[in-house]
């Protein structure tokens, strides 16, 4: 086969997504490229998600860059992907889940250990996910919450700068990129009472459909647990017409439990339901059914 052109955002964390699903194809004997591509979400830094129209904020230029076949295969966090692919477009494999916690990075002068997540009272927290600020005002009253974007450092940096008191980031971005947080206090969130994005800590092989002998090659790549496990993630947030911008939480863990944290807007905080999947055929609609009435 050709050469295979990866597609990827240009961020640290972009990058090292690419350049892991690279190795991956390497092993299996293939020739393979990166090309690095500017997206909406990368260049508005200015407004929070909830505030920029549309979806696929960090992933329209790259499924563009599919469609007119200037790359061959595009990795994204998965969790960023619209839940239905542009017509001509599909996922044909997903990668293993990488530990899909949230973490509270707090500043070391205002932590406190008597309060609930060990952060003192009033303070700033940075945020510009809608459903991190519906689950955080869920738990404490007295945040203060305040947008933050940028990539995964410069997130960091802002608070090392004092700009908050604390801030929540994906576990995943933070185990992959290997980061120094040694200055730093460190909670980590159970999956199961903070609940992150559908598909959180999971990468997105995108191709054409038409390309079967890349799909043939990536199915070999493809982690079947785990796609099972998001696509009940996903079918949720399908079903509610909601992208990354939606205070939803989702996630379905290794016994089949599925844990969801809704609030139809973010101000409100989010209400929290169990379910349990295993041999549910049904239960994308037993928890719509819960979660809308």
């Amino acid at each position: 086969m050709k050469k295979i052109i990866i597609g990827s955002r240009g961020s640290d964390l972009a990058l090292w997504q690419a350049n892991y699903v690279k190795a991956e194809l390497q092993k299996l004997g293939q020739e393979v490229e990166i090309k690095v591509i500017s997206t909406q979400g990368d260049r508005i830094q200015h407004l929070s998600f909830d505030k920029m129209e549309g979806k696929g904020f960090f992933t329209k230029e790259i499924e563009a860059a599919l469609l007119d076949k200037s790359i061959d295969l595009a990795v994204h966090s998965h969790k960023d992907l619209e839940t239905t692919s542009p017509t001509g477009l599909q996922i044909a494999a997903v990668s293993y889940r990488e530990d899909p916690s949230e973490l509270l990075l707090i500043r070391n002068d205002s932590v406190d250990d008597n309060e609930v997540f060990g952060i003192k009272k009033n303070p700033i927290i940075g945020t510009s996910s809608a459903r991190r600020k519906s689950q955080l005002i869920t738990f404490r009253d007295d945040f203060e919450i305040k947008d933050l974007r940028g990539n995964v450092g410069t997130r960091i940096n802002k608070l090392r700068e004092g700009q908050y008191d604390a801030i929540v980031l994906a576990m995943a971005g933070v185990k992959r990129l290997s980061l120094d947080l040694s200055d730093i206090s460190i909670n980590t969130l159970d999956p199961t009472m903070f609940i992150p994005a559908p598909a959180q800590g999971v990468l997105g092989l995108q191709i054409r459909e038409e390309d079967t002998a890349l799909a043939e090659i990536l199915s070999k790549m493809n982690d079947t647990e785990v796609q099972q496990r998001i696509e009940i993630e996903r079918g949720v947030l399908r079903n509610l017409d909601g992208g990354c911008q939606m205070p939803l939480g989702v996630y379905c863990d290794e016994e089949q439990t599925v844990h969801v944290a809704f609030a139809k807007r973010w101000e409100d905080g989010a209400e929290y339901s169990t379910y349990a999947a295993k041999n549910n055929a049904n239960i994308v609609e037993e928890i719509l059914q819960n979660i809308t009435q």
